[in-house]
């Protein structure tokens, strides 16, 4: 409610634009950029859900959000391009490669993934918003198997190790690889034995 209060008002700041003609001034107020305000995000999220509908299949869905450690959140900020990546390959291969596993489903399923890199509070943290199938195509592609209702068919353990181990991985081969860049505080991570320490800490 603060956020909706305080939206395009001065409290929030804001920024001058002048006509490059006549010198003109208007003074623009910054949004509150919240999902629930009605003057700024509410009307293009509406547009974007009935967008979204169009695509849903009729079964139930699961949301999964997958993260990396604070300590590495430095290193992600000056390798965006790099990290996210393997945020994304990691997550991916983690849901394709249980999910294929009879013991949990043996099915292929559907997802999205999107990357968020900063919290609610606008503090670095990137992290991937997954919705996922309740349930997948059969191997010979010719029925649906459902998971059990109301349950996601991978235990969260099992999850978070896979897609930890997968992560951690791919994060030492493109240091080995040298895809990944250590400016300034992150120096001492060009050595390999910090950066098996700290891969070790993960």
């Amino acid at each position: 409610m603060r956020a909706i209060e305080l939206c395009r008002t001065a409290a929030l700041g804001g920024h001058v634009e002048e006509c490059d003609h006549c010198g003109a001034l208007r003074i623009s107020y910054n949004s509150c950029r919240n999902r629930h305000c009605p003057k700024c995000q509410c009307l293009d999220k509406e547009r974007w859900l009935e967008g979204r509908k169009k695509d849903l299949l009729p079964t139930q869905y699961f949301h999964l959000v997958f993260t990396i450690s604070e300590s590495l959140r430095p290193l992600a900020l000056r390798n965006q391009n790099a990290l996210y990546s393997l945020l994304f390959r990691a997550a991916s291969e983690t849901l394709k490669e249980l999910k294929a596993d009879p013991k949990y489903l043996g099915a292929e399923v559907g997802f999205i993934a999107i990357l968020h890199t900063w919290s609610q509070t606008l503090m670095d943290h990137p992290h991937l918003h997954c919705i996922v199938t309740g349930g997948g195509l059969s191997p010979d592609g010719k029925k649906w198997i459902p998971c059990k209702k109301h349950f996601f068919f991978i235990p969260v353990k099992v999850l978070s190790r896979l897609f930890q181990g997968k992560f951690l991985a791919y994060l030492k081969e493109a240091k080995e690889k040298g895809k990944l860049a250590f400016p300034g505080n992150l120096a001492h991570l060009k050595e390999d034995h910090s950066f098996k320490t700290i891969i070790h800490d993960l």
